[in-house]
């Protein structure tokens, strides 16, 4: 395990170098000179050119590139042209709330795909197999803009139970340690602040996770009804064990590899469905940031957050090949 850890973290290398590669070709990939494109049609031809020589384009491409390449080895990313504050800075503002939202929707995801697959196909046939077969294709055919307008309207407009944007009251005082809003209510203690943070998470989370929670629902009951017609799982009910410690225990964790390479994956969507919903709930994240920066044709704040996102899904990635070899002891990587 060990070296196979190692070796896939070795071959991290090149595909972050071809990660930043493909992200620096963004610049040369729009139409037109991109000095032109960021000042506007009006921009005078001495702005162009100034800007032109700031970012290198007047360079040739391979010194661009290197130069770009050794930047982002020192985490040096430049600077907004939309904000003129150092990219990196901004990231590490914003990257908490886009993990605080991402997180809590691929828990809702996982409990409620694991539940609504489960039992899918414990009860196959019957009722709660139908109904919850329903809401999974709903669910994954519902778009994520149509979702969180609705839902907004409904809960926040129509009857306001919950708050329409942000992550907390306006009147809510909370001094920031990690930007992780619920993290920092618990260590500062302030319970209010906590609840409110929690409050304005629901709806947003709720949008994102959908459609993620319907997809692992739909998978895990195709694989759990797969293994339940296994002989060892036909043995155990022979043996007059209970049905919770039949499904649990050896089908449920014998069927959940192909249920783990579905998060994995949907781990992504989250990230990249981040833009959508945190544009519709003003949620302060990396998603709106990026929204923001493809309006002001703010290329390498584009660039910036393009690559921590392509990073973030690669690593994750790995992650879920290291956790094949935990839950099936047949896998092996030698």
């Amino acid at each position: 395990m060990s070296a196979f850890i190692l070796r896939r973290l070795a071959l991290l290398v090149p595909t972050l170098v071809g990660i930043s590669l493909l992200v620096f070709l963004m610049i040369y990939l729009v139409p037109g000179d991109p000095a032109q494109i960021m000042l506007g049609e009006r921009a005078n031809a001495e702005s162009v050119a100034a800007l032109r020589q700031q970012m290198g384009l007047d360079q040739p491409f391979y010194v661009q590139f290197g130069r770009f390449f050794w930047d982002l080895l020192r985490l040096d990313l430049g600077r907004s042209i939309r904000t003129h504050e150092k990219i990196v800075t901004e990231i590490l503002h914003r990257f908490p709330a886009t993990c605080e939202l991402t997180v809590a929707s691929m828990g809702l995801a996982i409990v409620g795909g694991l539940f609504l697959g489960v039992l899918a196909a414990v009860r196959r046939g019957r009722m709660a197999d139908s109904i919850g077969m329903v809401l999974a294709t709903a669910g994954i055919s519902v778009p994520v803009f149509w979702l969180g307008l609705m839902l907004m309207l409904l809960l926040s407009v129509q009857f306001p139970l919950f708050p329409v944007s942000g992550r907390v009251d306006a009147q809510t005082y909370l001094e920031p340690i990690t930007h992780f809003y619920l993290l920092d209510a618990a260590l500062r203690g302030n319970g209010h602040a906590f609840g409110d943070a929690a409050w304005h998470l629901v709806l947003p989370a709720v949008t994102l996770g959908t459609i993620p929670l319907a997809v692992i629902a739909r998978m895990t009951r195709s694989s759990l009804l797969e293994v339940l017609g296994e002989d060892y799982v036909r043995t155990a009910w022979a043996k007059g064990l209970s049905e919770r410690l039949v499904v649990l225990r050896h089908a449920l964790k014998n069927s959940f590899v192909p249920t783990l390479t579905v998060i994995a994956l949907q781990f992504g969507y989250l990230l990249g469905g981040a833009v959508i919903t945190e544009t519709i709930f003003a949620w302060p994240g990396l998603g709106r940031w990026l929204f923001l920066a493809v309006l002001a044709r703010d290329f390498r704040a584009v660039q910036g957050g393009v690559l921590l996102l392509s990073t973030v899904f690669v690593l994750m990635n790995l992650l879920a090949d290291v956790l094949y070899a935990w839950l099936d002891p047949r896998i092996r990587y030698d």
